[in-house]
């Protein structure tokens, strides 16, 4: 039930486009809902005339649904359970462990009376040659952890209870982890949390990652995961990066920093932030930043320490916040100053958020406050901080963050 409740966002999307004549691609980390999204909606299907003989589900993490089947010998086993005269609906869990899949996909998707969902754990999923074959005619979906609401609602949490410690409980989910499994593994205790996302990092790494395509210098690699996770919310750029570990004693050329920081955003373990030009309106190519997909992971890569770096952990959620509510975000240049984030809606509305652990004092304030007193222009400014006592300042809409994290 709480499945249901938490991932209801998702459910309804896929059913926004059933029976669309579109393929329907779910994106995201391991272990993120990806599988349990599809079998709630097959659930769902099963409870409105549609029989259990129009559904069928392949699971390719499963070594008997993928061993000795190439991708033609899949096709004509699924062409040969479809139902006649009636909507077919195929799930194709993992895709990306069939070689040649897209062959597989852009076979069903010609055949008539199919409605295809497929999911991967590697965003290359949807370049190359599938994107190119499939161009105009699938939609993506892209899941993530649970949010900060997700994650009190499925510990049971009564988020309308206005007198909730809502740093205490801001900091158990950080501390533990976003993905599902982590509310069930909490009763186990840290040890039991750490362990799993220490096992699901070295699934990741191991096999999306580093066999995938074919790794030798695991050392160096490991050491540029440490390095951006020790520089959430930092500028950085594959140049930079290559010097900053080669003062450290690893020599890593930018250019092979560059390929590994690739196969890690495809893997969806860090995202990617352009900056935007402000006044220019126009995205910049340098000085991207890089945010961690499960703040949780940050025991298994660099220890359990919090407290020092607090600010780029929140600025971390509150990205990842605005990637679920369906908005576009880069980080904001002015000639002088810097914008955690500009985005842009669906309706192309742009908004500026400056995010800070708190405004304590008045020179905090201060430099808080300047980058987005800079900003000429009328679209909406929000400043989110922890602090319980918010003041609106010029035109700024300053929130706690925590109030606008519980937003439904």
């Amino acid at each position: 039930m709480k499945e249901r409740i938490i991932r209801k966002e998702y459910i309804d999307k896929l059913f926004s486009y059933k029976n669309k004549d579109i393929i329907k691609v779910v994106t995201g980390l391991r272990r993120s809902g990806k599988s349990t999204l599809l079998k709630m909606f097959r659930d769902d299907l099963s409870k409105i005339e549609i029989t259990e003989k129009q559904i069928q589900f392949y699971n390719f993490e499963l070594p008997e649904n993928f061993l000795n089947k190439s991708w033609d010998i899949l096709y004509f086993e699924i062409k040969t359970r479809l139902q006649p005269q009636k909507m077919n609906y195929i799930f194709l869990d993992e895709i990306q462990n069939i070689p040649d899949f897209e062959k597989l996909v852009d076979g069903l998707y010609a055949t008539e009376n199919t409605d295809i969902y497929i999911t991967g754990s590697n965003a290359n999923l949807l370049s190359s040659e599938l994107a190119t074959l499939l161009s105009g005619r699938y939609i993506e979906i892209s899941i993530l952890p649970f949010s900060f609401t997700e994650y009190l609602q499925g510990r049971s949490v009564d988020i309308s209870n206005k007198y909730l410690n809502y740093e205490a409980l801001f900091y158990d989910y950080v501390n533990e982890t976003s993905l599902p499994k982590g509310i069930d593994l909490r009763e186990g205790g840290d040890n039991k949390i750490y362990e799993y996302l220490n096992a699901l990092y070295g699934t990741i790494i191991e096999k999306d990652i580093t066999q995938r395509r074919r790794i030798n210098d695991k050392r160096a690699f490991g050491n540029l995961v440490r390095f951006l996770a020790n520089n959430i919310g930092n500028q950085v750029s594959p140049s930079s990066i290559s010097k900053s570990l080669k003062a450290d004693n690893q020599n890593i050329h930018h250019a092979t920093v560059e390929k590994f920081i690739e196969y890690l955003v495809e893997s969806f373990v860090f995202y990617r932030v352009n900056r935007f030009d402000i006044k220019g309106k126009k995205q910049l190519a340098t000085l991207e930043k890089y945010y961690l997909v499960d703040i949780g992971l940050l025991n298994v890569l660099v220890g359990r320490e919090r407290t020092s770096d607090r600010g780029h952990i929140l600025e971390n959620i509150v990205y990842l916040e605005l990637l679920r509510r369906g908005y576009k975000v880069w980080t904001g240049r002015l000639r002088n100053a810097e914008v955690d984030f500009t985005v842009k809606n669906s309706n192309g509305e742009i908004e500026y958020y400056q995010v800070s652990w708190e405004i304590s004092n008045d020179e905090t304030q201060k430099r808080e406050f300047a980058p987005l007193e800079t900003i000429k222009d009328n679209y909406p400014k929000f400043l989110l901080t922890t602090d319980a006592f918010t003041q609106n300042k010029f035109g700024i809409i300053h929130k706690n963050v925590f109030e606008w994290l519980l937003e439904i």
